[in-house]
């Protein structure tokens, strides 16, 4: 009977531990690839990211609510005498938006390009796995330096309405963000 017991119980915490992993896997981005390509009109960004929106997301979404996914990366040069140099800092915005009438999802770069794709998931794709994207001239960076890069990706609330915002500071469906990914890169 207290064999019984046990096992049951044993049975229980590990249920109970992988609701809890579970629960907070739910609003992590992560950083699959993150690394840095010299190319002929500079220094571009490979990456590519994992993460599924939450329901209150795709709601959010379905009823016309814009989303924007914001990366940022930094490249700081290491100094032994002041603070780390900023080199470069860059962002990018990414738009989803549902059309309610042409049952469309449009993904656009901020000030570029819209596309439209007829599944969430096609479009969801552009997102997780962007273009390489110009971070910095090609002069930007000393050839055989040592840059230290971090690099971060989320839902970006700023974007969103006030009467919105209020609600997503204030929900974990709203929350959608990954860890500061930090790696090295010489230049080249």
């Amino acid at each position: 009977m207290t064999l019984r017991f046990f096992r049951l119980l044993a049975c229980q915490l590990l249920l109970l531990m992988a609701c809890l992993q579970a629960q907070a896997a739910d609003g992590v981005v992560e950083i699959t690839r993150a690394q840095i390509e010299a190319s002929e009109e500079g220094y571009k960004l490979a990456a590519a990211y994992s993460f599924d929106l939450t329901h209150g997301l795709e709601e959010a979404l379905q009823h016309g609510v814009q989303l924007h996914f914001t990366t940022r990366i930094e490249l700081t040069r290491p100094r032994w005498y002041w603070l780390d140099e900023k080199t470069v800092t860059a962002r990018q915005t990414v738009r989803i938006s549902y059309n309610v009438l042409t049952r469309q999802y449009h993904v656009s770069i901020l000030g570029s390009v819209q596309q439209s794709f007829p599944t969430l998931d096609e479009a969801l794709f552009l997102i997780r796995r962007p273009s390489r994207w110009l971070i910095a001239a090609r002069g930007a960076l000393k050839p055989g330096e040592v840059y230290n890069v971090s690099l971060r990706m989320d839902l970006d609330r700023e974007y969103l309405s006030k009467p919105i915002q209020v609600n997503a500071f204030n929900n974990s469906d709203w929350r959608l963000s990954s860890n500061k990914k930090t790696f090295t890169y010489r230049a080249e």
